[in-house]
């Protein structure tokens, strides 16, 4: 189970900063996050951020979700779009869009084209009531096609398959499982979508809950959750995330430098985060790794447990290394949602690596269901090419310097990059 530092701020006093595109990639660089008694609300370039509940888990043994809410301030969607609401107002969306994060990275054409008849599952603890009345909302508002139980785009079901016998409702959680369907369905707008919701936050039932993902049918499987490592981790691979021609995503963590599993697993894609920006180059956005604080960032490292997969090559760590490619995942950058279950109907702005995996999962979804063999974790080593390097950044500090900083090709924040088209995707 993860656990907070005793010297890391209260998730809900925590105050950040964003100027300009490129004042806002500076301060992600040096880390440069404000103190909640250095703020000042009233300027409009700060942002402010809450962990959200599903984040603490409820009880012991549980794991963490991975997502930020924006509580307050002018995102970076907001500043390049003239878009004045701050993001505390919910009526109004503050965050990227589907079309935003299709041309961030090079998507427009496959998300207009692909999909069809592919199968996203999200996997999450606990029911979210509302989930489908929040999907629909946010497809209905961006001009993406209805998913419903009607149509037989969407289905939720509980870790054991029912569609009628759910697991409890939580707030948080539903936060979480609204970020991670509007996500899916901003990416692959084609794709059907399967919620599978665990009964707790364990491993066990999170695990089994991957597990009947894959049992109906899914090739695409996105996880936004994780916690320490431990000595059980491989006996978790071989029970729950060991499944050829599945392309199975897992969020990297939102506590800066360090492992996180499932992240770790040799069998996963783990997915780190980045600060995405408008700018002037060719590509008309940039990237740096994701880091406010020392305790919070995405999450990279080297596994203490899990066997290094075979087409993983860097060489000063001899187990698994996170992560292997990596997506938009700073709060002060981040993508809008819709969500209305214990919280004010309405819109929100979300980042954390929670935003990255199912992204990624959405990519996979893309470019075609993997090879049945095939573990689509090594895809991205094999078309580095095909992703745009991210080469500035940090998110933390550590001896080895590609485990927590950026560079020209691999390192540990953001893997080989994000995603350039579908290219990366594909056996």
């Amino acid at each position: 189970m993860r656990t907070t530092p005793t010297d890391r701020p209260s998730p809900r006093t925590r105050w950040r900063r964003i100027g300009t595109a490129a004042a806002a990639a500076t301060l992600m660089l040096a880390g440069l996050g404000t103190a909640a008694g250095e703020a000042n609300a009233a300027v409009p370039s700060k942002v402010t951020w809450a962990a959200t509940p599903c984040s603490t888990p409820k009880k012991s043994g549980e794991l963490a979700c991975n997502s930020l809410r924006v509580t307050g301030g002018t995102t970076a969607f907001q500043r390049a779009n003239g878009v004045t609401p701050k993001a505390a107002d919910a009526t109004t969306p503050s965050g990227y869009g589907p079309s935003d994060l299709q041309d961030a990275y090079g998507l427009t054409s496959a998300a207009a084209s692909n999909g069809s008849g592919e199968t996203i599952a999200i996997v999450d603890a606990y029911n979210d009531p509302n989930a489908e009345a929040d999907l629909a909302t946010y497809r209905s508002y961006y001009g993406l096609s209805a998913c419903t139980t009607a149509n037989g785009c969407f289905k939720k079901v509980s870790q054991t398959g029912s569609t009628t016998s759910l697991p409890s409702s939580d707030t948080g959680w539903s936060e979480e499982i609204s970020l991670d369907l509007d996500m899916a369905s901003a990416i692959c707008p084609n794709c059907n979508i399967l919620l599978v919701e665990a009964k707790s936050a364990t491993m066990a039932n999170l695990g089994t809950a991957v597990n009947e993902a894959v049992k109906l049918g899914a090739k695409y499987v996105s996880n936004s959750y994780g916690g320490s490592e431990s000595s059980s981790d491989t006996t978790y691979d071989s029970s729950y995330f060991n499944h050829p021609g599945v392309a199975i995503t897992v969020s990297a963590g939102d506590s800066g430098y360090g492992a996180e599993y499932p992240a770790a697993s040799k069998y996963v894609t783990s997915v780190g985060g980045t600060a995405l920006t408008a700018s002037s180059t060719t590509r008309g956005w940039s990237e740096t790794v994701w880091k406010t604080s020392s305790t919070e960032g995405t999450g990279s490292g080297c596994s203490s447990y899990d066997a290094k997969p075979t087409w993983q090559t860097d060489t000063s760590c001899t187990k698994r290394m996170i992560a292997d490619v990596s997506a938009v995942a700073d709060p002060a950058t981040g993508v809008s949602v819709y969500d209305s279950y214990g919280i004010t109907a309405g819109w929100y702005t979300f980042g954390g690596t929670s935003a990255s995996a199912p992204i990624i999962a959405g990519v996979y979804a893309l470019a075609g269901t993997p090879g049945t063999s095939d573990y689509p974790a090594s895809y991205p080593y094999a078309h580095t090419a095909s992703l745009n390097d991210v080469t500035s950044g940090n998110n933390g500090t550590c001896t080895t310097s590609y485990y927590c900083t950026a560079r020209s090709g691999y390192d540990g924040p953001t893997g080989w990059g994000t995603p350039e088209g579908v290219g990366a995707f594909t056996g």
